[in-house]
């Protein structure tokens, strides 16, 4: 297995890490050469994309890579990897099997607290997710163009080492905002992991909601990491009138529970199903730093 991440970020880095004793080969890409020494640190060989042009480097690793993974993000032009490599990945990838997308559950918009699976249609709310929604459909139009198996993953809110409530307690930025009803499912960085690696092995095609089983209010996960800690949760605000980002609020405008039945009837089994074993792991072995 060779494989290529596009944006070898949070996510993609924990991949990397989850299959590097199974790839013979793992490459990268950021934005700062800054980070460079950290991704070899990871066993990922970096390399440079602005998503501005196709670099020579890039397009010549390409043409050995079996495993895409694309963990950019679109933006109003499009999705910057289709744009500048698109026609490489139609021509100039010759040993290529399998591409995996990562997505947002913000893709299917505001649900008023009902579930969602895969089959419900995108209507999405913000500006970002519309443009999730059409790269979405760029990268299905090249994958059958290519008749390449494509997996999309509708990822939930992240959360992991580094980043968590935990952190946020700790460094004082925790909040607890109260809005009637609201709920929202998540998902450690190490199911993504994990469900990249079971899809990808497999070669699997499809769109999979990659969260956990318990959408819960974000109040309430705060107030279980203070409890582990042993420290005060903040008080709780009211979501109308607590001063917010407008990307922040927007984050609010989008209310469902998010199932994630189809990757378990495949055979994956979630090492974080709820944030309650999760925060108690983290806790215990102290990854949550």
């Amino acid at each position: 297995m060779n494989v290529f991440l596009f944006g070898a970020g949070y996510s993609a880095r924990a991949f990397a890490k989850a299959i590097a004793g199974e790839a013979d080969f793992i490459g990268g890409t950021t934005r700062d050469s800054a980070k460079f020494s950290g991704l070899k640190k990871d066993g990922i060989t970096p390399f440079l994309f602005h998503g501005t042009h196709a670099s020579q480097e890039i397009v010549d690793q390409l043409a050995s890579i079996t495993h895409l993974v694309v963990s950019t993000s679109p933006g109003q032009s499009g999705d910057p990897v289709l744009a500048q490599f698109g026609d490489t990945i139609r021509h100039g990838m010759p040993k290529l099997q399998w591409i995996g997308y990562l997505s947002t559950v913000g893709v299917y918009g505001n649900h008023a607290g009902a579930w969602v699976d895969e089959t419900t249609p995108c209507h999405p709310v913000s500006a970002r997710s519309g443009e999730r929604v059409e790269a979405e459909r760029g990268w299905q139009k090249l994958a059958h163009e290519r008749d390449v198996p494509l997996a999309i993953l509708r990822l939930a809110g992240i959360y992991g080492p580094g980043r968590n409530a935990f952190v946020n307690l700790a460094n004082g930025t925790a909040r607890r905002l109260n809005k009637a009803g609201q709920v929202f499912n998540r998902i450690h960085v190490d199911d993504i992991a994990g469900a990249l690696r079971f899809l990808s092995i497999r070669n699997e095609s499809g769109i999979f909601n990659i969260t956990d089983d318990e959408p819960a209010p974000p109040q309430d996960v705060v107030a279980y990491a203070a409890e582990l800690m042993g420290v005060e949760p903040p008080e709780e605000s009211d979501f109308e009138t607590a001063p917010l980002t407008p990307m922040a609020r927007s984050f609010y405008g989008e209310n469902k529970r998010v199932s994630n039945a189809r990757i378990k009837k495949l055979g994956y089994s979630f090492r974080y199903p709820d944030y309650g074993t999760a925060f108690a792991a983290m806790w215990r072995d102290g990854s949550w730093r």
